[in-house]
C-alpha cells in the first residue's frame, strides 16, 4: 500500500484545500491533524473531510506539531496498518505536491532509511531566520552526531512503518520533535537519504507557527543538557585539579598526572550519572554502560594529563591550558556516549498495545 500523508494543520486556509485537491490525483490516502485550530477554520476541515475524504484528527486545543505528528502516526499506523510508511508535510503551502509524492516514492524504495525533503537555502529571497535558523540547528545536528543534515528542519519527511515505535517514543510536542526525531533515528544508526525539493516561502513566511527564541531553545535542549552536565562536572574537576596541583601534588609531570586523576575520579561519577539518567535518558545495562564509560573516562583522563603537560611550557596558567585542551575533549566525549555508549540497541520489535494510548 502507498505511504499515508499527515499534514498537522492549525488555523489553515484555502492553501490546504489546494494541496489536498492535488494530493488526491495522485490517489493518496491523506490525514489531517486539527491541532486545536480556530473555529472559524471548522469549514476548511469540513471540506476535507466531505469532498476529499481525507481523515480529521482533533485535538481539542492546540498541543503543537511534535504533539500532532504523533497523533497522525498513531492513527495512521491503526487505520491503515499495510501502508508502507508515512509522508509528513506542512499546512501553509511550502510543500507542493509533486515534491511530496516525489519522497513518497522515495519511501517506497527505501524502507530501511529516514527520507527528508531538502530545500535549498542558497537562494536570495529565503527569509533571514529561515537560512540562519537551518545553519544552526544543521551545525547543532553535525556536531551531535558527526553526519552532515543539509535541512534539519524540513517539514517534508518520508518514515517507514518500521520506525512507527520510534516516532511515537521520542520526546518533544512541539518543533523541538522534528530535531528530537532525526537526533533518535542517528542514534538508531538509520540511514538519511535526502531528496532535493523546491524551497517555497510565502509571504516571506509570516504563515509560520515557530517562535524564534522558544522553539529555538527547545530544538536545542538535548544539546544544552549535555553542556550543562558537562559544565558541572568540569567546574568539579577544575576545581579539584587546581587545589592538587597548587597545594597538594605540585605542578610537575607526576604531579599534574595525581592531580588529574583525583580530579577525573570526582567528577567522572556525577558527569556518568547525570548523562545516563537526564541526557541520554538511557534504559540500557547499567554495568556495561559504566564499564564502557569507565574505559572513555580513562582515555581522556590519560589524554588530558598527556597533552596537558606537553603544553605546559607555554606562557599560559596551567588551569587555562588545561580549558583549552578538555573543551576539545568535550566534542570529542559526545561523540563518543552518543554513539556508542548510551546508545540505542536498535528499533523495538512490534508491540500491538503501544499503539492504543489515547489520541
Amino acid at each position: 500500500m502507498k505511504p499515508v500523508v499527515i499534514i498537522p494543520a492549525l488555523n489553515p486556509d484555502e492553501k490546504l484545500i489546494a494541496l489536498v485537491r492535488d494530493l488526491k490525483k495522485s490517489d493518496m490516502q491523506v490525514i489531517i491533524v486539527n491541532d486545536g485550530s480556530d473555529q472559524r477554520c471548522a469549514s476548511i476541515f469540513e471540506t476535507l473531510k466531505s469532498d476529499y475524504q481525507c481523515e480529521i484528527c482533533d485535538h481539542a486545543k492546540n498541543l503543537g506539531k511534535g504533539a500532532a505528528l504523533k497523533t497522525g502516526i498513531r492513527y495512521a499506523a491503526l487505520k491503515y496498518p499495510e501502508c508502507s510508511g508515512y509522508v509528513t508535510a506542512d499546512a501553509d503551502g511550502q510543500h507542493a505536491p509533486e515534491d511530496i509524492f516525489k519522497v513518497a516514492c522515495a519511501l517506497v524504495k527505501n524502507q530501511t532509511s529516514l527520507i527528508l525533503g531538502s530545500r535549498d537555502f542558497h537562494g536570495k529571497n529565503i527569509p533571514f531566520k529561515s537560512k540562519w535558523g537551518n545553519r544552526i540547528t544543521s551545525g547543532v545536528f553535525f556536531t551531535s552526531t558527526g553526519q552532515k543534515c543539509s535541512d534539519t528542519q524540513t517539514g517534508l519527511r518520508g518514515i517507514p512503518k518500521k520506525f512507527t515505535e520510534i516516532c511515537l517514543s521520542v520526546q518533544g510536542d512541539k518543533f523541538e520533535y522534528e530535531m528530537n526525531l532525526l537526533l533518535e533515528m542517528r542514534r538508531n544508526r538509520i540511514p538519511l537519504v535526502n531528496v532535493p525539493i523546491a524551497t517555497i516561502y510565502l509571504e516571506n513566511n509570516q504563515s509560520s507557527h515557530f517562535h524564534p527564541v522558544i522553539d529555538s531553545i527547545r530544538i536545542y535542549f538535548n544539546i544544552l543538557k549535555y553542556s550543562l552536565s558537562s559544565l558541572f562536572s568540569a567546574v568539579i574537576d577544575l576545581s579539584v585539579f587546581t587545589i592538587c596541583v597548587h597545594f597538594v601534588f605540585g605542578s610537575g609531570a607526576a604531579g599534574i598526572l595525581a592531580a588529574t586523576v583525583a580530579a577525573r575520579l570526582m567528577s567522572g561519577g556525577v558527569n556518568f550519572l547525570i548523562n545516563k539518567h537526564f541526557v541520554f535518558q538511557s534504559r540500557e545495562n547499567h554495568i556495561t554502560e559504566a564499564r564502557n564509560y569507565f574505559a572513555l573516562f580513562c582515555c581522556q583522563m590519560i589524554l588530558s594529563w598527556f597533552l596537558v603537560s606537553c603544553l605546559r611550557s607555554m606562557p599560559l596558567n596551567l588551569t587555562i591550558i588545561k580549558i583549552l585542551v578538555d573543551t576539545i575533549l568535550f566534542f570529542i566525549s559526545y561523540q563518543i556516549q552518543n554513539r556508542y555508549i548510551f546508545k540505542k540497541k536498535g528499533v523495538q520489535s512490534k508491540n500491538e498495545n503501544f499503539f492504543f494510548k489515547a489520541i
